[in-house]
């Protein structure tokens, strides 16, 4: 039987992952597309919930700019929302200012647990370690759905990674694999090949 796969992503929690390979890798550098096929294989996609918030223009323009091609990108992947939240203004003890990500935790879990009790999927991959999920993973398994997860060895959470039937860590090796190319990227790349 083909399974029917729901794919449910924490975009600032994989941005971190990332960054715990390399300080220079970003999610706009990612390709979720190639990747989620691969993890897919022969099962059925139903669809891929991302879940983030705009950074802010003025603090960092260059990131800014790849975020917004990166919501682009997703936004064009058949089957796939970009669901966007707050991002809200705090300050430390030392009255430095940062921002959070307000509400997207909510809605991912909101949205993979209404879809495991409406019977939209058979697997849902859930791209965070968050331990904040394992609940969560605790539920939708009682619908007796599958649940897989991909997460970093440095944001992995063992309770996480005790409730599921799956887990895959991205590696070094895996980011680079799946590094994000444009079609000219890929054309100019065959060329130097071809040319040697």
């Amino acid at each position: 039987m083909i399974k029917r796969v729901s794919v449910y992503i924490d975009g600032a929690n994989f941005v971190y992952g990332l960054k715990s390979l390399h300080s220079k890798y970003s999610d706009y550098h990612f390709d979720f597309e190639k990747y989620i096929k691969k993890l897919i294989g022969k099962g059925e996609l139903v669809s891929i919930y991302y879940y983030n918030a705009s950074l802010k223009q003025d603090i960092n323009p260059r990131r800014f700019k790849e975020q917004q091609k990166l919501f682009a990108r997703l936004r064009k992947i058949s089957k796939c929302h970009v669901i966007l939240c707050k991002r809200q203004k705090r300050f430390t003890d030392e009255d430095e200012e940062y921002y959070t990500i307000k509400g997207d935790d909510i809605y991912l879990a909101l949205d993979m647990l209404n879809h495991a009790w409406e019977n939209k999927y058979d697997k849902a991959i859930l791209f965070s370690g968050d331990g904040d999920f394992t609940q969560l993973v605790k539920y939708v398994k009682e619908k007796k759905r599958e649940i897989e997860i991909v997460s970093f060895y440095e944001l992995v959470s063992k309770s996480l990674i005790n409730e599921v039937d799956k887990y895959t860590l991205i590696d070094k090796k895996i980011a680079n694999k799946f590094f994000y190319r444009t079609k000219e990227q890929i054309f100019q790349k065959s060329n130097k090949t071809n040319n040697i």
